[in-house]
């Protein structure tokens, strides 16, 4: 068992490490004058959203709490839980996934968002939103998993989140990005955009490599046991992230932004089968992923002209979709995969799951739109959150010399 706790606890580190490459993909993404922000905004996310999942989200999906003496939640006698503390690792591990979920939104809605409204959606979401799914999903609530398997001949297949986590975040993001509506200047009056380039392509580039290589934890570590690991799941996350950067590169015409998010984009639709598609499978996905997320960035921006600063639905929201609907193809044995999985099933519980996203996103954020306001006023957007909400700019000695 000690074994276990150690495997876990790695990938649980692993994943938590992922957080500060959301943070930083979203300092080196956004305006200079709001990068103090969005280091802030994922780091008090996290903790928030550690916080409501021990104290509701985690009960609510696997029906554990931890509100026993530490002698029986660490695996004494007297309780259920498992000897050397494992469950309280596996505890940190779902956490730093389900904490994900508000720093996904984040990069959606970063440069005009309050503060403290998008705290109280962290809680509301991380406690009760994301659990719902997750749930269903991951410990087979309410029935879920037996009706798929029942109906459509196999169980809805997530091995590592492209549909519970990332595409769960990005419709969920969607609803607050159109609720909070575009910075201003983003777009003229004629609806012609208006570009408002990355600060700082370094800072981008940094988050995109801490998050492709703790990903590895977060894919290879959901088996969660020792005896569970496989290869295959290195291999086709590693494949799926190439095949991402190489059709972002072409799609995108060599933009750098596209490159590092065109990484991400094949590792968040590999997640769900990476554990039953073949090598070339996974390298298919990630280029069919690299290329919809570069297509749907520029429509979303550019057509229907939705200010997604990260474009987070394209690249969770999507991909993630995409990877959830495409392990029902790429893991079916004629196609060399492991098999265990069937088109109709994942097709009905990846539609399952970004309808109960959607529908979240646009209840929680509507809400608090209602109740509390959600953005920033037109003066604290001018002078950037940065200032506005932190009262400090991210280089405090340059601004002194001015």
């Amino acid at each position: 068992m000690g074994s276990n706790v150690f495997f876990i606890m790695t990938g649980a580190v692993m994943v938590f490490a992922m957080h500060a490459g959301f943070a930083f993909l979203e300092v080196g993404t956004v305006r200079k004058r709001s990068q103090v922000n969005a280091l802030v905004k994922i780091l008090v996310d996290f903790a928030a959203s550690t916080v409501a999942y021990f104290f509701i989200g985690y009960s609510f999906a696997y029906g554990v709490s931890f509100l026993h003496s530490a002698q029986i939640i660490s695996g004494g006698e007297g309780g259920n839980f498992a000897p050397q503390g494992y469950d309280l690792v596996k505890f940190f591990f779902l956490a730093t996934f389900a904490a994900a979920i508000p720093a996904i939104i984040s990069g959606g809605i970063a440069e005009r968002a309050k503060f403290y409204p998008q705290l109280m959606a962290t809680l509301v979401i991380v406690a009760l939103v994301y659990p719902l799914f997750e749930g269903m999903a991951w410990n087979g609530n309410f029935g879920f998993q037996d009706f798929m398997e029942a109906t459509f001949g196999a169980k809805f297949h997530d091995f590592a989140g492209s549909v519970v986590v990332h595409a769960v975040g990005g419709w969920i993001a969607l609803g607050a990005v159109i609720l909070l509506g575009n910075r201003k200047g983003r777009y003229r009056s004629d609806g012609t955009p208006v570009g408002m380039p990355p600060s700082n392509i370094v800072w981008l580039a940094l988050g995109a490599w801490i998050l492709s290589v703790g990903w590895f934890g977060f894919n290879v570590m959901s088996a969660q046991k020792l005896e569970g690991v496989s290869g295959l799941v290195a291999m086709n996350s590693l494949l799926a992230m190439v095949g991402g950067i190489l059709s972002a590169l072409v799609a995108g015409r060599n933009d750098p932004g596209f490159v590092h998010n065109g990484a991400l984009a094949g590792l968040v639709a590999i997640c769900a089968g990476s554990d039953v598609v073949h090598p070339v499978g996974a390298l298919a996905i990630g280029v069919i992923a690299g290329a919809v997320f570069v297509f749907a960035f520029n429509f979303q921006q550019n057509r229907l002209r939705i200010d997604d600063v990260l474009g987070v639905w394209p690249l969770h929201g999507l991909c993630g979709t995409l990877g959830g609907v495409l392990c029902g193809v790429f893991g079916l044995e004629a196609l060399g995969g492991m098999g265990g999985v069937t088109f109709a099933s994942q097709l009905v519980g990846t539609l399952v799951g970004i309808t109960i996203a959607a529908i979240a996103g646009f209840t929680v954020y509507g809400t608090l739109k209602a109740v509390f306001g959600i953005r920033l006023s037109e003066e604290h957007e001018f002078l950037g959150a940065d200032i506005a909400i932190h009262k400090i700019s991210s280089t405090p000695e340059d601004d002194m010399r001015v």
